[in-house]
Parts: structure tokens; C-alpha cells; sequence
């Protein structure tokens, strides 16, 4: 064997080792790197603009630029946190209420009388003999164990939320300095693509684009379905819409039945109960106001802009949450993206080699 092949053999393998090594080092801080990138990508339109105003000052626009960023998330978030627990506590101390007063055993009782659901229960109850349970005594108990083990289990709580803190400064350090030293990264980052400039700006560009998409595309698609969820449920009159319009705003980036996993329970729920007009005017607004926006918007937002076909981004999603937890809602069209267009440079390279013969198809005698 010449040394020219030890040396390249030594060199692979260090550069393997040392790349093992590196992510071994950097995989408690990967999910937090990353979110700050995907941030970066999204707001780095508005830090170049700030970055203007502000007299081309790099360390001030970076420094105010993330500051803004906890502004824009931290508020919000914690104002919403603030009604969320106050609406689960209040809604539990209306369930016990309404136990207590009788209220719900009248509308199991009113539920039974239904003959479709009578017949049901009926042949559940001869195959698991329930009907000696009290399913009422039932909700109430494990409610009560739900809210005690929630208690018990305050300081894990507390640690998970330590570490989202943590996770969250980790975040904007990696924010800043990627906003303070972004273009000469990204110029080091696009210098190491082994592709001519053509087809390496093409990936870029499209991955760029993918961000975009993702990020500001489902965060407006949600903030749109869970404030249309929640005042539904204010005009209806019924419990707790900041809960469900924010649960409706979170469901609707899964892909399986999104928003519909709160709305339909709830019309279910309303026609159950015998608010049968809530319950119709729920269940339309759901159908017509609310699925249309994903059906139209999501589209367009994420399909038409990325050329990812919907049923392939329906699994890449659902793919990339199994894989990569939460920011795989991310990652997945992402990765996608990247080999959709490296399969598109592939397939322009042949042909323009000669390789695949567009033309019209010649007949030889």
C-alpha cells in the first residue's frame, strides 16, 4: 500500500472519529443549537434591517435583537401559562360542583335515555358487567387522583421546568452570536458544500425557503385556528376558551385530525348534554370556518412554496415528531427538502451530460 493511501485512510478515519466525538460532546445542547438556527434563519430578514437602523452596529443589533426575541416569546407565553392553569383549576372546581349538585348524574341519565346509546350500553355492560359501577363516583375519584398525583409530582415538574429554562438561555446564547457572527458562518458553512454555485445556491435557497415556511406558515396557521377555536367557544358561551383555543392552536400541527381532536369531542359533548343548537353551530364552525383554514392556508404556506407534495409532507411531519420529538415538525420537511433537491441537481446533471435524451425519440428502420 503507498503512503499517499495510508494518509488519506489516517486522515478519514480521524475526521470520522473526531466528527463522533464532537457530536457525542454537543448532544446535550443539539436541540437547542438547532432551535436557535431555525430562529436565526426565520428573523435574520429583520436583523439585517435593524442592523441598518441601528448604523451597522454588529454587537448593539444582536444584543437588542435578541432581547426582542424574549420579549415577543417569554410575555406571551407566560401570560398564557397564567390562564391556563387558572382555567384547569377553576374547571376542575366546577366539574366537583357539578357532581356534587347533581348536575352531571342528570345528563348521564338524560345520555342513557338516547335509544341509539341506550343499546350500546347495553351490550357493554352485558360483556364488562358495569353496571354495577358508579361512573360518576368513578370521574369524580379519578379526578381526584389525577390532581393528587399532579401535586405529588410538583418537583419533577419544577426540574422539567428548570431545564427548559436552561434549555432556553442556551438557546438565545447561541441566538446571539449566530445573529452577531451569521454571514461570515453562513459563508464558512456555504464554503464547505461540495457542489458547483449553482446547485449549491439552489439548495440553499430552497432550504431557506422550507424554513420559512415551516416556522412562520404553522405558527400562523395556529395562532389563526386556536383564536377562531377560542372564540367559538366564548360566543358559545362555553368553559374555558383560552384553554381550548390553545390547545386547538398546538393540535393543529399534528397532522392526524389536528384542531378536530378538541372540536369534535366538544360538539359530542354539547349534543350529549342536549345542547343540541351549540352544538350544531360548534360543529359547523369546526367543519367550515375552522378545518378550511388548514385545508387552503397550509397549502399554500408550506405545499405551493416548497414543491413538497401535501401527502409526502403529511408523513415527513409525522415522521420527523416520531424521530426527533417536537422540532422534528421542523427537521422533517427539512430533510425532505434537501433530498428532494439533490435529487432534482442529480437528475439536471445527467441530463445536461447527455445521459437521459429528452428529445423526441428517434425510430430506426
Amino acid at each position: 500500500m503507498r503512503k499517499e493511501h495510508i494518509f488519506l485512510i489516517f486522515i478519514l478515519l480521524l475526521t470520522f472519529f473526531s466528527f463522533y466525538f464532537l457530536y457525542r460532546i454537543l448532544a446535550p445542547f443539539l436541540e437547542p443549537i438547532l432551535w436557535a438556527i431555525i430562529t436565526a434563519m426565520v428573523l435574520f430578514p429583520a436583523f439585517r434591517r435593524l442592523y441598518r437602523l441601528l448604523r451597522k452596529r454588529q454587537i448593539l443589533s444582536a444584543m437588542v435583537m435578541t432581547f426582542l426575541v424574549v420579549v415577543i416569546i417569554i410575555l406571551p407565553f407566560s401570560l398564557l401559562l397564567f390562564s391556563l392553569v387558572n382555567e384547569i383549576v377553576s374547571g376542575y372546581h366546577r366539574v366537583e360542583e357539578m357532581i356534587q349538585a347533581g348536575t352531571l348524574k342528570a345528563y348521564w341519565e338524560k345520555v342513557q335515555s338516547i335509544p341509539v346509546l341506550h343499546l350500546v350500553l347495553a351490550r357493554v355492560d352485558r360483556t364488562f358487567h358495569l353496571s354495577t359501577l358508579d361512573p360518576l363516583d368513578f370521574f369524580l375519584k379519578n379526578i381526584r387522583q389525577v390532581t393528587n398525583f399532579l401535586f405529588n409530582q410538583s418537583t419533577m415538574v419544577l426540574k422539567g421546568l428548570s431545564g427548559f429554562v436552561v434549555g432556553f438561555f442556551f438557546t438565545l446564547l447561541s441566538l446571539y452570536y449566530l445573529f452577531k457572527d451569521g454571514d461570515r458562518l453562513f459563508e464558512r458553512v456555504k464554503g464547505t458544500i461540495p457542489l458547483p454555485p449553482g446547485e449549491r445556491d439552489l439548495l440553499i435557497r430552497r432550504f431557506q425557503e422550507m424554513v420559512q415556511a415551516t416556522i412562520l406558515g404553522g405558527l400562523l396557521i395556529a395562532l389563526i385556528q386556536g383564536l377562531l377555536g377560542g372564540l367559538a367557544f366564548w360566543v358559545l358561551g362555553l368553559q374555558s376558551p383560552v384553554l381550548w383555543g390553545t390547545a386547538m392552536a398546538l393540535f393543529s400541527f399534528i397532522p392526524v385530525g389536528g384542531t378536530a381532536l378538541i372540536w369534535g369531542p366538544a360538539s359530542l359533548v354539547l349534543f350529549m348534554t342536549g345542547y343540541i343548537v351549540e352544538g350544531i353551530i360548534l360543529l359547523a364552525i369546526g367543519v367550515v370556518v375552522i378545518s378550511s383554514v388548514d385545508n387552503f392556508l397550509r397549502p399554500y404556506f408550506i405545499s405551493s412554496r416548497t414543491n413538497i407534495h401535501p401527502l409526502l409532507l403529511f408523513f415527513v411531519v409525522l415522521g420527523g415528531i416520531q424521530a426527533f420529538g417536537m422540532i422534528g415538525i421542523v427537521l422533517g420537511p427539512l430533510i425532505a427538502t434537501v433530498c428532494l433537491t439533490l435529487i432534482e441537481i442529480y437528475t439536471q446533471g445527467i441530463q445536461s451530460e447527455g445521459i437521459i435524451h429528452t428529445g423526441p425519440r428517434v425510430e430506426h428502420p
